[in-house]
């Protein structure tokens, strides 16, 4: 099996895998690496529905720009038996302040549709000085039951929003946030704008750009696509490639397609197809100028001589 880090091209490659509906094991076969890897990648990037390799390649870039040191689990100093009690501390925030604040942060979460413990497990845990408790320290300070945390603590897991650490010597597990859960949930939120963006474009299409339920839905689509935009930054070379794909594949069909439609043609996410529609618009490279727009939106011309002449093109309306 291949080792190393994954390149651009693996990652398309399992997007395009997934896409296929593969499984870990066939796309792992295809990359010549092993299934675990392709596990980890897709699981850290949005899981099976979510993945982009565009995103997955920036997050990658990112977390290497951004590496912390590896976390050297250590022993938690002991809690004074009346610290939260007695209202005084040797250092740091007043304790009413501090848990004041993690009740307010768990309230968010809850908010957000994490359920109750969950969320205040989270709240303490990111609160927490070193980011890592033991499910004792957790039981104490939430004043629930073991059960109850664990529980939390699975439901977290099953998230992918924190992970074990053994602590030497002991029998015991803590605890610890994922240093890169806030990237992924950002990932994951782009994604989910990519969609609706996506979708809205499919119905205005589907309405006709010209009728009421086709304008509110184009207006929809430029609302989530600007979203998107402003998430995910100019497009990469990545996203510039796959525009030129959805212009050849409007030049071959020679005539107008919905997302939809490109989508089923390129077997791609129509996500991806809406972020390279989005890259046509963006790229000076590939955008029309104001004059050349206005002379393919005068009137129509006769067809000339020859085959490619008497084509007529288009291409999905872009924000």
């Amino acid at each position: 099996m291949g080792g190393g880090r994954l390149t651009a091209d693996d990652r398309r490659a399992i997007e395009a895998g997934l896409s296929d509906a593969l499984s870990y094991a066939a796309i792992a076969r295809r990359l010549g690496r092993a299934t675990s890897s392709v596990s980890r990648e897709v699981a850290r990037n949005g899981g099976p529905d979510a993945y982009r390799a565009e995103h997955a390649d920036r997050a990658d870039t990112w977390r290497r720009r951004n590496r912390l040191p590896p976390r050297r689990p250590t022993a938690p100093a002991p809690t004074p038996p009346d610290a939260e009690t007695s209202g005084e501390a040797t250092h740091g925030p007043d304790p009413a302040a501090v848990h004041a604040y993690v009740d307010k942060f768990a309230a968010l979460l809850i908010a957000v549709g994490l359920p109750r413990t969950a969320a205040r497990v989270l709240a303490c845990l990111v609160t927490a000085p070193t980011g890592a408790e033991t499910s004792a320290e957790l039981t104490r300070r939430l004043k629930v039951s073991p059960a109850s945390v664990s529980k939390a603590v699975g439901y977290l897991e099953g998230l992918d929003v924190l992970s074990r650490e053994h602590e030497p010597g002991r029998r015991r597990d803590r605890y610890v946030i994922d240093e890169e859960v806030w990237l992924r949930a950002w990932l994951t939120s782009a994604h989910k704008n990519a969609a609706c963006a996506a979708t809205a474009q499919e119905g205005a299409d589907l309405f006709g750009p010209d009728t009421p339920t086709g304008a509110r839905l184009g207006a929809m689509h430029a609302f989530f696509a600007g979203i998107h935009r402003s998430m995910t930054g100019p497009p990469t070379s990545a996203a510039i490639e796959d525009a030129l794909t959805v212009l050849a594949a409007l030049f071959h069909a020679a005539r107008p397609l919905t997302t939809s439609e490109l989508a089923v043609a390129l077997g791609w996410p129509t996500s991806r197809v809406i972020t390279a529609v989005q890259a046509a618009g963006h790229d000076p490279g590939v955008r029309l100028t104001r004059e050349q727009r206005a002379a393919l939106s005068g009137p129509a011309q006769p067809p000339g001589e020859g085959h490619a002449a008497g084509r007529r093109f288009s291409r999905p309306a872009s924000s």
